[in-house]
């Protein structure tokens, strides 16, 4: 079930603005503007229509990653085990976190089911570097999912580095998950768990 909310987030939101853009634009004008810029795009692609995912996986890459905060989620993500792993695999987990959410991004667009998004009134003082744009996920036959992105403003612009969905953390999901894996073979583990579940099939089964 969170895995599917997971994907109706993914598709309301990726990030087509440059750098120096998002510093000038306010984040709730910001998620508001390219939501509807990729629901537009999700109606209208065809590839992305026929279940295309290296056309969706394009998508991500071109228009999602450089605004989400990797770095910062996958600390999140790690709680206070992110303190015990080397640099080394830090760096490690930051690139196989990255890669677990772009395909999970990718399979979620071309899932789209013509769900719409509602926004929640936003406020927010000049000097606030950290806030929370509300939104909700509208389903025909469903209730709304409310959808929170938590995002901070640092010399780049505003950077995602958390979504709650349904009340339900993103990090914090993962932390759990991750916590794990730990336990069970450390952080060299974890890297070892991330690779497997992104690499291909045919790659995992060698």
């Amino acid at each position: 079930m969170f895995k599917r909310i997971f994907q109706l987030f993914l598709l309301t939101f990726a990030l087509s603005a440059s750098a120096q853009a998002n510093v000038a634009k306010t984040p709730d004008t910001l998620v508001k503007e390219v939501t509807e810029e990729v629901l537009n795009t999700l109606r209208t692609d065809a590839a992305i229509k026929a279940g295309d995912k290296k056309r969706a996986a394009e998508l991500v890459e071109t228009q999602v990653i450089p605004h989400f905060n990797f770095s910062r989620m996958t600390q999140l993500a790690m709680g206070r085990e992110w303190t015990n792993a080397s640099d080394e695999q830090k760096g490690q987990l930051i690139t196989e976190f990255r890669t677990l959410l772009v395909r999970t991004y990718s399979n979620a667009l071309t899932s789209y089911k013509n769900e719409t998004v509602e926004f929640d009134p936003f406020r927010m003082a000049p000097e606030q570097t950290d806030v929370t744009v509300k939104t909700k996920v509208v389903r025909a036959g469903g209730r709304p999912i409310p959808i929170d992105y938590a995002l901070e403003k640092n010399g780049e612009g505003w950077k995602v580095y958390d979504v709650s969905v349904a009340g339900v953390s993103l990090v914090t999901n993962y932390r759990e998950t991750f916590a794990a894996e730990i336990r069970a073979g450390g952080v060299d583990g974890l890297v070892k768990s991330l690779r497997s579940k992104n690499s291909p099939p045919a790659a995992a089964a060698k």
